[in-house]
């Protein structure tokens, strides 16, 4: 198989390197090769962040050191006994004959669907039925890509997550690359910087079918108000466009400002909603999500898209894990909700600390405060240098913001994903640094 090349210190994340040379010598060395082409549109994916080699790196160059990782963001802490036990108990109980169950349906335990219904959209029109459940909300991002083809435009924020533009260069909707920032022709890239409140200006947008948008957002961490929200469905509505709305991070919203996109009149019309229990609930590993497709979202042609969303779902996808279902089950009973919010409080407080770090050193900072993500702004100076110099000097890793998109120039993510003596050991490490 073909081992691309490690990133050297001084290469940008999130920026194309040149491999072509040794992939050929590589080629030449495995000698025998089938006849059938690459795709075209995996050719055109940029380099992604490679982190598990970079953490590699630094641990070689530096064995003695504690690495503390404020970089992915994954779940720390232990899940809650009633959610283990619960799963442990469905997992002994299909070595029994009256416990053993095998498919079960494509969409999801219709109890698992109800109680989604009941614990997120309980003042709204959501049915169980327009709920899907899954292995987790990247994974819909795919399938939803799957659903509408390559044939529709689309437009992501900027800075956003970098699944959105991935999965629309791999099914073709992308384009070429058509600048030295990495922006892909035929993306529609949504500036959302502190200069707009982290929102795009729509009146100089132009019309997308497709509108991927994330609130509270990765990697800002800036949760929507109403009225942004409020602008962004009627904005979709006047083009006819769908919005994705990614809700992964509604948990962590401290405010007034909506959880869901359904909240907003006129939404189940233009609107999918796709979340997750990675970080509500702490499912990084064990994999649980869910789609919501409303029954009035309609295609041009009338056809209702749930139809579509349903007939990808049992062709691509043979349902969550039913241990996994059964410990979605138990995060949503009421002593469930109140350990796993108990959770969220926890990583909410991380954020207060590593916020008040960073401000107290002078630089601006955002997020915090409706999600686990801190964007740090560093003017005057490029994500990866300040990456570097964070990794090198602390052994702290964090996410080059550039890594998100050309807005993310100049910023850092920070993670409040973390044992609480790991972010007060990296708070008193960038202290130190930057004092």
């Amino acid at each position: 198989m073909f081992k691309l090349p490690t990133l050297r210190s001084h290469e940008t994340i999130g920026q194309p390197v040149i491999i072509h040379a040794s992939m050929r010598a590589e080629k030449e060395r495995l000698g025998f090769r089938t006849k059938v082409p690459r795709s075209v549109n995996m050719e055109k994916l940029r380099n992604g962040y490679l982190f598990p080699e970079l953490e590699l790196q630094h641990i070689e160059k530096y064995p003695d050191a504690k690495l503390i990782s404020l970089g992915i963001g994954d779940t720390t802490e232990p899940l809650p006994e009633i959610i283990t036990s619960t799963m442990a108990n469905y997992a002994h109980a299909l070595s029994t004959a009256d416990g053993y169950t095998g498919y079960g349906p494509e969409q999801g335990n219709k109890a698992l669907r109800k109680a989604i219904a009941k614990a997120f959209y309980k003042d709204l029109p959501v049915k169980d039925t327009e709920v899907f459940v899954s292995d987790g909300a990247q994974c819909d991002i795919t399938r939803l890509q799957l659903l509408l083809g390559s044939h529709v435009t689309i437009a992501v924020q900027d800075p956003s997550f970098p699944a959105y533009i991935d999965s629309s260069v791999i099914i073709g909707q992308a384009g070429e690359i058509k600048d030295e920032a990495g922006r892909y022709r035929s993306i529609e890239y949504m500036n959302c910087s502190p200069h707009n409140n982290f929102f795009p200006n729509l009146s100089t947008t132009s019309r997308a079918d497709i509108i991927f948008f994330c609130s509270p957002n990765n990697p800002t961490g800036h949760a929507a108000t109403r009225k942004q929200l409020e602008q962004l469905v009627e904005f979709a509505r006047q083009n006819g466009s769908i919005i994705i709305y990614d809700s992964a991070y509604s948990s962590y919203i401290r405010d007034d400002s909506p959880r869901s996109i359904y909240e907003i009149p006129g939404a189940r019309e233009v609107a999918i909603e796709i979340s997750s229990f990675s970080k509500f609930a702490g499912f990084t590993g064990i994999r649980l999500g869910w789609t919501v497709v409303p029954e009035e979202l309609l295609y041009s042609n009338g056809f209702p898209v749930i139809y579509d969303f349903n007939r990808i779902v049992c062709t691509c996808f043979n349902g969550a894990s039913n241990i996994a279902q059964a410990g979605g089950l138990a995060c949503l009973s009421p002593v469930g909700l109140q350990a796993v919010h108990s959770m969220v409080d926890y990583y909410m407080e991380n954020a207060e600390i590593l916020v008040e770090t960073f401000a107290s050193l002078g630089y601006q900072v955002y997020g915090g405060a409706n999600a686990p993500y801190i964007w740090v702004h560093f003017p005057g100076s490029s994500s990866w240098d300040v990456f570097t110099e964070i990794l090198e000097k602390t052994h702290i890793l964090t996410v080059p913001g550039s890594g998100f998109g050309p807005a993310g120039e100049g910023y850092l993510r920070i993670s409040s994903f973390g044992h609480r003596d790991c972010i007060r050991e990296a708070s008193r490490r960038l202290r130190t640094l930057f004092q």
